[in-house]
């Protein structure tokens, strides 16, 4: 009897062992692709910071025909990175987003126009096609247009171009002007011979007009579990150990994010760029949303009426602040 009793308390002592040791498994579901827009999470993981925080976590790459606020209300993901635009939009629409981190706190947003369309201020728009990107891309370009007083509706001041996620609207002139990304697309346009002395270039930041992107976002109920919302904090403390690394390890960290890229398409030169660019944008040690550029993007979507409610519960700070 006395032997059983010892195997027993030996098998729950091993069971309680490995239930305290056991990993929590969260996925993340990225805006786009697998690139370095994303390094602090993917260097995360391949430096063991999660595992480090006892989480188990799946990176799951976008693409042209993923919509994470889609993933996310579909159960598919647990975080996902999003812009708030589109945040905040399907917030409106019955999918109950929260920002609960904003590593990202300048956009990378610019409109890039060659000079021989004539284009060298905002008010050289009217009459001319801008290239926008859709999917929830396009609210800081209407909240854009929208400030300026320009008509983006059929026959209206300005012809709006869905544009692909490229610079090739540019090159085969279907397109004045087109929408990059200073951390990809813009290093497009550098490598086919563009820069600043033939572009003429809007950065959204340096105009004022520049709405949040990439935070990170989950679903407002499952803030109420302690357990999910302590696993939150750990991800959002790994991811940032994550991004300080890629950002102190630029070369690294391009090559983690190549290796790490399962359609080969990444290459170590573009990915080493982005890094760069990345780092004007992201601040490693603090994570936490700015109130302040969070109210001017809410007010630019309910101008535009992209939203048509002051939202309420869009974001929390609790998990930022268990990091301090």
């Amino acid at each position: 009897m006395k032997k059983l009793l010892v195997v027993l308390a030996a098998g729950a002592m091993a069971l309680s062992a490995s239930s305290a040791w056991a990993q929590d498994a969260l996925k993340l579901q990225l805006k786009w692709v697998t690139q370095a827009q994303f390094a602090g999470y993917i260097v995360a993981k391949e430096k063991g910071f999660y595992t480090d925080e006892n989480l188990d976590i799946t990176i799951l790459p976008g693409g042209p025909n993923v919509a994470p606020e889609q993933v996310i209300a579909g159960g598919g993901a647990d975080i996902i990175v999003d812009w708030m635009g589109g945040a905040l939009a399907a917030r409106e629409k019955g999918v109950p987003l929260v920002n609960i981190a904003q590593p990202f706190k300048r956009s990378g947003l610019m409109m890039i126009c060659p000079k021989e369309t004539g284009i060298k201020t905002e008010a050289d728009f009217k009459g001319h096609t801008l290239g926008v990107w859709f999917f929830g891309n396009e609210y800081p370009f209407f909240a854009w247009m929208n400030k300026l007083g320009l008509s983006t509706a059929e026959g209206g001041d300005v012809k709006v171009l869905q544009q692909s996620f490229d610079i090739q609207p540019m090159i085969q002139k279907q397109a004045d002007c087109i929408s990059v990304m200073t951390y990809n697309e813009y290093g497009q346009a550098l490598d086919a011979g563009y820069g600043p002395d033939n572009l003429t270039i809007f950065n959204y930041t340096e105009l004022g007009n520049d709405l949040l992107e990439d935070g990170l976002y989950v679903m407002e109920d499952t803030l109420a579990d302690k357990a999910k919302a302590d696993a939150y904090t750990r991800f959002v403390r790994a991811s940032m150990k994550g991004w300080q690394y890629a950002l102190d390890n630029p070369a690294e960290a391009a090559q983690i994010v190549v290796d790490s890229d399962e359609t080969g398409a990444a290459t170590l030169a573009h990915q080493l760029y982005m890094v760069g660019e990345v780092s004007k944008l992201v601040d490693a040690a603090d994570p936490a949303l700015d109130q302040a550029v969070y109210d001017r993007t809410v007010k630019a979507l309910l101008d535009q009426k992209i939203i048509t409610a002051q939202p309420k519960g869009a974001f929390t700070t609790a998990i930022t602040d268990a990091l301090k």
